[in-house]
């Protein structure tokens, strides 16, 4: 298998954030595909539209770049060949659903950036950048479908996490995604084997971004400060930070963050609202609305790579657009 040759080099984050100090990231995917009419209720969740209504996820994808979105994530995180295996999809049906996910962002991205080209509003007028397609490389325990991407305690070996996670980033990658997101890890041993993974790519870069237990630590209790010096200096990872937390702690976390390692630090948490594994249900009152008002905190403690996770909006990246772009 060989590995696409890139056009950008390994600090392209970076270099969006020398030219644009705060980079703005999409929201939720799975909350709006339920809200375009599909059916999640499935192990594959959000991939599950991949096999029966992939233009959906185009149109998403669109709705956040036309929001000011910077970057889309795409629809990957629960793809995996062994989920794919499951329902009766072999493995090279499923890589290729899985390097579909790429293109699916993709063209939304080069369909939305013409038409922002087209109004003047693109990076020769200097508001934003071009947009990038992050693939999204969800934990082991998104597979698992029972909510242990909040726990972490998975009881696997690094070799079966090494196993499980390969082919999708070389899928990923070979699609042409512009960075990987290594996202909702809950521990530090997974978080280890997809970074020594990564070296594999060596012209790959990923953000990680943990799920917390609370404040200061990520889900299966290593603290948050262990986290980012334990990949601060690693030279393939463009940033560090959270995702899928509730917005109360992301300002104590970024200020660990920032005191413990250099890197970006990236946070997009979800709406406030708590999850239920068993019933795979939402309860409580969201605070989404408030997202544009907390991201001066954010910045304030050092945050540069800002979106939203679960049950967020297009409305809601509209509005922190809106506020960072002007």
């Amino acid at each position: 298998m060989t590995q696409r040759e890139q056009t950008n080099d390994i600090n392209l984050v970076q270099r969006i954030l020398d030219e644009y100090p705060i980079m703005i990231l999409d929201g939720a995917l799975a909350t709006e595909l339920e809200q375009h009419g599909c059916d999640l209720d499935d192990p594959l969740w959000s991939a599950r539209v991949l096999l029966e209504n992939p233009d959906v996820i185009v149109n998403v994808h669109a709705d956040y770049f036309r929001a000011g979105a910077d970057c889309a994530i795409t629809s990957s995180y629960q793809a995996t060949v062994e989920g794919f295996r499951k329902r009766g999809i072999g493995e090279e049906a499923a890589l290729d659903l899985i390097r579909k996910t790429v293109e699916l962002a993709a063209k939304a991205r080069d369909d939305v950036w013409a038409e922002v080209q087209a109004s003047g509003a693109g990076d020769a007028g200097e508001r934003r950048p071009r947009p990038v397609v992050a693939g999204s490389v969800g934990p082991y325990g998104a597979y698992l479908a029972d909510g242990s991407e909040y726990v972490g305690h998975y009881g696997v070996s690094d070799e079966t996490l090494a196993a499980f996670h390969r082919p999708r980033m070389a899928a990923l990658i070979e699609a042409g995604a512009d960075v990987l997101a290594f996202e909702t890890i809950p521990s530090l041993q997974e978080a280890r084997v997809l970074v020594e993974l990564l070296k594999e790519f060596p012209n790959a870069q990923a953000w990680i971004s943990f799920s917390l237990k609370d404040g200061t630590s990520i889900s299966e209790g290593t603290s948050l400060e262990v986290c980012a010096q334990t990949f601060g200096s690693e030279p393939q990872i463009a940033a560090v930070g959270l995702n899928c937390a509730p917005m109360e702690v992301v300002t104590e976390a970024i200020g660990i963050l920032r005191q413990a390692c250099d890197k970006p630090i990236i946070v997009y948490p979800n709406s406030g609202e708590t999850y239920d594994a068993e019933t795979k249900t939402w309860s409580g009152q969201g605070s989404c609305g408030s997202m544009k008002d907390a991201s001066e905190q954010w910045v304030a403690a050092g945050a540069q790579i800002i979106g939203g996770c679960c049950r967020t909006t297009p409305y809601q990246i509209s509005e922190l657009a809106k506020k960072w772009r002007g």
